[in-house]
């Protein structure tokens, strides 16, 4: 099994820039990796971002292209999200998720077996 564990979130202004990591570990083979996030009015885990660990192609909400860049470094064991000119409607907890299915189907919630704690993201207006 793989663990994740998220770390990088706090509170912060808006237009700033800020990133978060995710620390890998653990056996299990992994295809795809993944951001999600949840605010405090919604019920479920929004979509945000995914990597392919085969090919390291991405895939983003479509809201977020441009200011979100998902990435992970040569040793495959933190997956990073940077997130650029933060908005207060980018307040949520913020998730890695393993998925064994390819990035391009991964896009949503039920397409992850594996996940981290979460971390508190937090901009102020």
């Amino acid at each position: 099994q793989v663990q994740l564990a998220e770390s990088g979130g706090k509170l912060v202004q808006a237009g700033d820039s800020l990133t978060v990591a995710c620390a890998i570990s653990g056996i299990g083979s992994i295809l795809t990796m993944g951001w999600f996030r949840q605010a405090p009015e919604k019920g479920y885990r929004e979509f945000v971002a995914a990597i392919s660990w085969v090919d390291d192609s991405t895939y983003y909400l479509d809201s977020l292209k441009g200011r979100f860049t998902i990435s992970r470094n040569n040793a495959g064991n933190t997956l990073y999200l940077q997130m650029k000119n933060l908005k207060p409607d980018d307040t949520a907890v913020y998730y890695c998720a393993r998925s064994p299915f390819i990035a391009h189907v991964a896009l949503t919630q039920g397409h992850y077996v594996d996940w981290g704690q979460g971390t508190q993201v937090t901009v102020s207006s």
